[in-house]
């Protein structure tokens, strides 16, 4: 099954917030053991995003948490530090985010670990990488947003800059994160040995902004302005109808042809500012004109009807409300309602990437802060005075009811 993937591969968890939980939960997802080590005060995500009834879990932090067991450790303490080092005789994977100095200062950067573990695979997530003159800034999504261009492609566009309202950067970057992490554990298996792995998020979304709208200053000398012409046109938007909002992209000559037909503009089908895609993206202000008027007199539904038999691409402009109703998602499962243990009924996302026809298995749900902390001490060798020890001085923590 596409879900035992990674069976046989720990990988110990030293995220919090987005992008290093999002990047651990893909790992978890394809089978691999995920260890999250939490701080006792509990990762900043338990509190964003809408807590749950007994505020113990925010949505975001079930969704992007769930099959990883949880160890509650104060890494400040000499006595958690020893666990980590047993932690990582176990483990095949690191996955941090931590600031890059914090991580040297606890020992558990990548010169420190492989040197102790040479087969290990290191990942640090950083925000802007370990050299250059932004190394070691603080940063959160919306930051590396405006950093990277992907904010003032709205103002391009729009007039004034915008973030796009989802952490879409840690999203991104967390699941590159996981790739790269698949590509080492190839490599080692065909005997390249451990890996150290960088992952900076500001590198990482500059690259995506400026492959996409480099464009015509790629060459050199450059023959055009910069960014791609057709996305920075403000009607590059969703479409109004008579009754909402709709998607619809037209991109080749035959999709045009389909399009002018289906909206009535058959005096535009021989205009030779739209024949072509070169045609078009010279005289992408007036196609964007043409292809955001005239939708007002019809439903979206209707228009959906329309377009779908001229085999146009063309989507309702969902909103928050009706996107986990649509008929499609519906269809396909992609929301599961579960009980959670602590929480009660809660709705959860499943995979999205099928193997052989078959969607991996959903993983267990996030748990409290160190639901599995007893039971990890017992599986690294401590013996029961030292795991009393370690719960008395609060450098390990265990759930309530599991201590």
């Amino acid at each position: 099954m596409s879900g035992d993937a990674l069976a046989g591969l720990c990988v110990l968890d030293l995220t919090s917030v987005v992008v290093g939980p999002a990047c651990t939960w893909r790992l978890a997802q394809y089978g691999a053991e995920v260890i999250k080590v939490e701080a006792p005060e509990g990762d900043l995500m338990r509190g964003l995003g809408g807590l749950s009834p007994t505020g113990e879990h925010s949505g975001t932090f079930l969704h992007l948490n769930r099959g990883k067991r949880n160890i509650c450790l104060d890494l400040k303490q000499p006595s958690a530090r020893e666990v980590i080092a047993r932690l990582l005789a176990r483990v095949d994977v690191v996955v941090a985010n931590m600031r890059p100095g914090a991580l040297a200062r606890l020992g558990l950067d990548a010169a420190a670990v492989r040197t102790r573990h040479p087969a290990m695979i290191h990942c640090l997530i950083t925000g802007y990488g370990t050299d250059g003159p932004y190394a070691g800034r603080p940063t959160y999504d919306s930051v590396v947003q405006g950093a990277s261009g992907v904010a003032g492609l709205f103002g391009a566009r729009d007039g004034r800059p915008a973030y796009v309202p989802m952490v879409v950067c840690d999203h991104v970057v967390g699941e590159i994160a996981a790739g790269a992490i698949l590509a080492a554990v190839l490599r080692r298996n065909a005997g390249g040995g451990g890996s150290s792995l960088e992952v900076p998020m500001f590198e990482t979304m500059a690259a995506f902004v400026l492959q996409e709208h480099l464009a015509q200053h790629s060459f050199d000398p450059p023959v055009g302005p910069e960014g791609d012409q057709r996305l920075l046109n403000p009607r590059n938007t969703p479409l109004q109808t008579a009754d909402g909002w709709i998607s619809v992209t037209i991109n080749s000559d035959a999709q045009v042809r389909a399009f002018l037909a289906a909206v009535g503009r058959e005096d535009l089908l021989g205009d030779p500012r739209f024949a072509t895609v070169a045609a078009r993206a010279r005289h992408v202000k007036e196609w964007f004109e043409v292809r955001g008027a005239g939708l007002s007199g019809k439903t979206t539904a209707e228009w959906l009807a329309v377009f779908g038999a001229a085999d146009i691409a063309a989507m309702p402009c969902h909103t928050l409300e009706t996107l986990r109703e649509d008929p499609h998602l519906r269809a396909v499962g992609l929301l599961v309602p579960e009980q959670h243990p602590t929480e009660g009924p809660v709705t959860a996302v499943r995979s999205t990437v099928r193997q052989d026809g078959e969607l991996p298995p959903l993983r267990g749900p996030a748990q409290p802060r160190g639901w599995d902390t007893r039971a990890v001490l017992e599986e690294i060798g401590c013996s029961p005075g030292e795991i009393k020890a370690l719960l008395a001085a609060r450098a390990a923590v265990a759930a309530p009811g599991r201590a």
